[in-house]
């Protein structure tokens, strides 16, 4: 078991006497004052932190930040008896400290209670290895395992990836894991989520325009894929874009040049692709939604990214590094969650994947009112509660909600545009759902 304490004193002192012969036995890492403190978290765990507060002059509400953005160590709290009655410090060793001592020390008792702390620490998620920190994905299941090691792999090359996953599943993380682990780690890494940009303006924001282009073009914009020269950039959602947009990145990943609204001259560009979707762009190809040509171009490197159902030992782990994460945000006094919230978690289904979860945890921080996240705070049902028996299968149910959303909105006279409006998603996803679900397409409007 890790045995590692940071100590927090004030201005640069000495340890010595009681509180040396208490430290005696650990591997102690000194820190004067809490800029210094905040280094040494940053490029270490430590499981325990003791606060030497008796020759502490700093204000309290800059300590209560601290400890706020850094609660992962077991605090134990060390003042002058006097200090008690200092009802701002009682309310900070409430809400941030395991235990608490005052002068003069008991070298024993504190070790003790030092030893204490690293058993909680310990019964807590192990902290997670260097690796897999630098890459932002977090837990230890066999699935998230193998998909950091596939990553390492295509990383090493140059060739287009292309990553598939449900939504909420956290391909972008997936993608700036490969860009920062590849040769191109120094370079830009640009976004773009293809089925967000109007089909109006796609090509003026992937490819740019010159002066004079179009009405209002009065000087030359320099498009995502040219600023993402040297680096790697992510097209988001790939299945959305516009068949016409498909040929100019096709032309693209072919001969590594583009060519700007209203130009005449091909640009070179040195920009790794990875392309993501939550459609299986194979059976897209069959449908002619998406460009044979381009699916082969990009289905170099494929990575699937696993749904949270897949991955359920990882759940608390994550639920975790969402609480500590929004740290700033949550209720005052909360201190994690409670067994039955962390039961509630490991039960549910996750339809929403990731996303879902961190929208839970971060809502719950912040509307708690104990000192531990119950079930009811992640509007989860509480372990052992009878729920009602599912009338059919959630993907069913899913299926018939998502026809029934279209139809009534398409039966209603509504355009296209309006539609696709209305329920929030690019027009380009509206006639992907519609030929998934067999609704023809309703008689042309004018506004369309």
């Amino acid at each position: 078991m890790s045995r590692e304490v940071l100590c927090i004193t004030g201005p640069p002192q000495v340890l010595e006497g009681a509180l040396q012969a208490a430290l005696g036995g650990f591997d102690v890492c000194q820190a004067a004052g809490l800029d210094a403190a905040a280094g040494a978290l940053e490029g270490q765990h430590f499981p325990v932190g003791v606060l030497v507060l008796d020759d502490w002059d700093g204000p309290l509400g800059a300590l209560d930040h601290f400890l706020r953005r850094h609660s992962r160590p077991r605090w134990i709290a060390l003042f002058r008896p006097q200090a008690l009655q200092d009802a701002p410090l009682r309310q900070l060793v409430h809400d941030h400290c395991v235990d608490f001592h005052t002068w003069p020390l008991d070298p024993a008792r504190l070790s003790h209670t030092i030893g204490h702390a690293l058993g909680l620490a310990a019964l807590g998620p192990h902290a997670q290895d260097a690796e897999a920190c630098a890459m932002r994905l977090t837990g230890s299941s066999p699935a998230i395992t193998l998909l950091r090691q596939q990553i390492l792999k295509v990383a090493g090359a140059d060739a287009p990836v292309l990553i598939w996953g449900e939504s909420g599943t956290g391909k972008e993380l997936v993608a700036r894991a490969i860009h920062e682990h590849s040769g191109r780690a120094d370079g830009p890494f640009v976004p773009i989520n293809c089925g967000a940009i109007p089909a109006s303006l796609v090509q003026s924001e992937l490819f740019g325009y010159e002066k004079g282009a179009f009405t209002g073009a009065g000087s030359g914009k320099t498009g995502l894929v040219e600023s993402a020269s040297g680096g790697s950039i992510f097209l988001d959602e790939i299945g959305d874009l516009p068949l016409e947009l498909q040929a100019n990145l096709l032309r693209f990943l072919q001969e590594r040049t583009i060519y700007r609204v209203g130009g005449t001259r091909s640009v070179p560009v040195d920009a790794r692709v990875i392309a993501a979707s939550h459609v299986k762009l194979a059976e897209a190809v069959e449908r002619g939604h998406f460009r044979e040509d381009l699916f082969y171009r990009l289905n170099v490197l494929t990575l699937q990214v696993p749904a949270l159902r897949e991955r359920r030992e990882d759940v608390v782990a994550l639920a975790e590094e969402v609480f500590h994460s929004y740290a700033t945000e949550r209720a005052r006094g909360l201190r994690g969650f409670s067994s039955s919230a962390l039961c509630a978690l490991r039960s549910h289904d996750w339809p929403g994947n990731v996303r879902e979860l961190l929208n839970r945890v971060r809502r719950a921080a912040v509307m708690a009112d104990g000192a531990l996240i119950q079930p009811h705070d992640l509007e989860l049902e509480a372990p052992g509660r009878a729920s009602p028996a599912p009338s059919e299968a959630l993907e069913s149910a899913r299926e018939r909600a998502e026809r029934l959303a279209l139809q009534s909105q398409l039966d209603a006279g509504h355009s296209i545009t309006a539609v696709a409006r209305g329920l929030g998603i690019s027009r380009m996803t509206l006639y992907r759902l519609m030929a998934k679900h067999g609704i023809s397409r309703p008689a042309r409007r004018q506004e369309d």
